[in-house]
């Protein structure tokens, strides 16, 4: 196996992958859909090809299936320019799919199966390259990851093995009809053990118990990150560091038409302009703006936008 001696990666997201169908007409009930669009789908590898569109050099640890759906997610990883060699196949489980109910501009309903277990909850701690973990500049790792064994104990191994070099993203990312447990403590251990955190107003409360979107923060940096961001939907996104910088971007007025790849374009966004060293609020309003392109398109992976869309929106 290639490891960091070999390459060093910008962004080594870790988690969730699997096949979004989405109805290609739009405020269809699922029942009544007919025609899907087939997408590569998970938050972990969307935001890796979110910043792959903006030319970082990026890789995603998972597991699908040993099927014709896994084949076709390693093939558009590939295609969409990110490393799959830490991603491989899981024979007793099949490859996860998700359907999503498309009703602009707000109502996303979304239909997980990822019984009896999904592939990506397989992930050993012994099957990590933690060199090339500790020499990547930004980690990113979700929720879900720590929703089961033993994907729980290698994302923690994964974190731990980071110590806090870099850049090391919590995406808070609450899908709670994938728990069976109170996460809390699974919570609050990769909270101390990453730079950055991540999430959206609900995602905070059941981080921190706070959902007013400053008290928020303040509870994830009293957790142990550096720089919380609070996304506050149609109120834009807050943005506060340990150092005390505080930065405010107002969303962007789009026609929604799919509003779940927005987040993990912002994500991948977000993790490109502080590997630039940009200041917090040039971050947000890139980040705000590859959000806001991403849910005015149908799909989530092909719809990441790349640099110069970025910057045609921010003029």
């Amino acid at each position: 196996m290639t490891t960091a001696e070999d390459v060093v990666f910008d962004l080594i997201t870790m988690g969730r992958i699997g096949v979004d169908l989405y109805p290609l007409r739009t405020g269809v009930p699922l029942a009544e859909a007919d025609v899907f669009g087939k997408f590569l789908g998970g938050s972990p590898a969307n935001v890796a090809v979110a910043g792959a569109r903006l030319g970082r050099r990026t890789a995603l640890i998972s597991r699908t299936g040993a099927d014709p759906f896994g084949e076709y997610l390693r093939a558009e990883l590939r295609r969409f320019g990110v490393d799959d060699r830490w991603v491989a196949e899981v024979a007793a489980y099949p490859t996860p799919l998700t359907f999503c109910e498309m009703f602009p501009p707000d109502r996303f309903p979304l239909y997980f199966y990822r019984l009896p277990k999904a592939p990506d909850l397989e992930i050993g701690p012994d099957e990590l390259d933690r060199a090339a973990l500790r020499a990547a500049r930004v980690f990113w790792m979700t929720g879900t990851g720590l929703s089961a064994q033993p994907s729980r104990a290698a994302t923690l191994a994964a974190l731990e093995a980071r110590a806090k070099t870099g850049i090391t993203v919590f995406d808070l990312d609450w899908r709670p009809m994938l728990w069976e447990e109170d996460p809390a403590k699974p919570y609050a251990r990769a909270l101390g053990l990453a730079t950055v955190a991540v999430g959206n107003t609900q995602e905070c409360e059941v981080a921190t118990g706070e959902s007013d979107p400053h008290a928020a923060a303040r509870a994830l940096l009293a957790a142990g990150v550096e720089l919380a961001v609070v996304k506050r939907g149609p109120d834009g996104v807050l943005a506060v560091h340990r150092d005390g910088t505080v930065a405010e971007a107002a969303p962007l007025e789009v026609e929604v038409v799919n509003g779940l790849g927005a987040g993990d374009a912002f994500g991948g966004a977000l993790c490109h302009g502080l590997l630039a060293g940009w200041d917090l609020a040039r971050v947000l309003r890139y980040a705000n703006a590859a959000g806001a392109i991403v849910a005015s398109r149908l799909a989530c992976s092909p719809a990441m936008p790349f640099p110069a869309e970025i910057e045609e929106v921010l003029a």
